[in-house]
């Protein structure tokens, strides 16, 4: 019931070594943890469906995420933008681009893009 992208992150060593690994700054439920140190990840689900079929269960389940990249400068968040989606891709299809911003009061870097990704029951 739930897309494994924390699971691809965390086990890609260009991820950890930007992400660190205890904890990898990777958050679900698009929330990261108040002071957390930059660059970090989060994502949320934001659709998705089942693979239904007539005569059997679901074999499948398709989820959408949106994933969110924090950094303190452009670079920093260009490059694990850059490495999340590398990690992904093996695995799942980027389907859109959703662009960067800066936030006026903390002042950090973001760039978000969305994932469809089936999974396997």
């Amino acid at each position: 019931m739930f897309a494994p992208i924390f699971a691809v992150c965390a086990a890609d060593t260009v991820v950890k070594a930007l992400l660190g690994t205890s904890p990898v700054r990777l958050y679900p439920f698009g929330e990261a943890p108040e002071g957390v140190a930059k660059p970090y990840v989060v994502w949320q689900t934001i659709g998705g469906n089942p693979e239904n079929y007539l005569g059997q269960r679901p074999d499948m389940d398709g989820f959408s995420l949106q994933v969110d990249v924090y950094g303190a400068s452009v670079t920093q968040t260009r490059d694990t933008a850059k490495a999340i989606r590398n990690a992904i891709e093996r695995h799942a299809n980027i389907v859109r681009w959703g662009g960067d911003s800066r936030d006026p009061v903390t002042q950090s870097y973001r760039y978000s893009f969305d994932v469809d990704w089936w999974v396997p029951r």
